[in-house]
């Protein structure tokens, strides 16, 4: 079901507003790192507060107040910390397989979230069957990781009953019907499809939104890259 967007209403508010200062700070912290870690290609000011901070912004109406949260893919930590900076009631535990990322997350989570962040060096697939995080999330997200068919089996794994998978996406149009039975194998139903233009022309994006309505199948994730080489189609 496609829906109308609602997720600009606070975004510019927490970037020009009293969130103004943490989120110059945290530009500067990626500027820092990304000498050393290669965490983006996108570095120009302008550039990262509208392609990365307004953007990870755009979905934070979809996390429910004190949500347990789980990203997949961090990187540099979006969308995770530009919604912990703007909601002090969310909680993260973050999947990030490259150790040098990992070292960037926990130095920005603990400079500028303390508390809110934890964070895994660890592949989505091997955290989603250790008995502490699996089915244990309220939501489940992820930004530029994978298609929509190998993403849903990263992340359905990770939730409750009743939990939601959060993806953001560009456009790509053919994942969303191409992922129909991924979300259904793994016990998921597609809830709402958010479309949007991010503002002065920087793109045009989507959320999916798909909700836990049965438990996953022990068999799911499959490991050893099966989730990308042999998607669920």
């Amino acid at each position: 079901m496609e829906a109308k967007f609602p997720g600009f209403l606070r975004a510019s508010e927490w970037l020009t507003g009293e969130k103004k200062e943490a989120f110059a700070f945290f530009y500067a912290l990626l500027l820092e790192y990304n000498k050393k870690f290669n965490l983006t290609a996108v570095t120009e000011e302008k550039d990262v507060y509208y392609k990365h901070f307004y953007d990870s912004l755009a979905g934070e109406f979809l996390f429910p107040q004190g949500a347990a949260c789980a990203e997949i893919g961090s990187g540099a930590g979006f969308p995770s910390l530009p919604l912990c900076i703007a909601r002090k009631d969310l909680r993260f535990t973050l999947f990030e397989s490259v150790r040098k990322k990992c070292e960037f997350l926990q130095i920005a989570a603990e400079r500028l979230v303390p508390g809110q962040l934890k964070v895994c060096c660890l592949r989505a697939e091997e955290g989603a069957r250790d008995a502490a995080f699996r089915e244990k999330f309220d939501v489940c997200c992820a930004r530029a990781v994978a298609r929509m068919n190998t993403l849903t089996e990263y992340c359905l794994p990770f939730l409750r009953l009743g939990g939601r998978m959060i993806a953001y996406k560009g456009r790509e149009e053919e994942e969303f019907s191409e992922a129909e039975r991924a979300i259904e194998a793994l016990g998921g139903k597609t809830e709402q499809i958010y479309r949007y233009e991010l503002p002065q022309g920087y793109g045009s994006r989507t959320l999916a939104v798909v909700k836990k309505i049965r438990h996953t199948p022990s068999l799911y994730p499959r490991g050893r890259g099966k989730e990308r080489k042999d998607p669920i189609v």
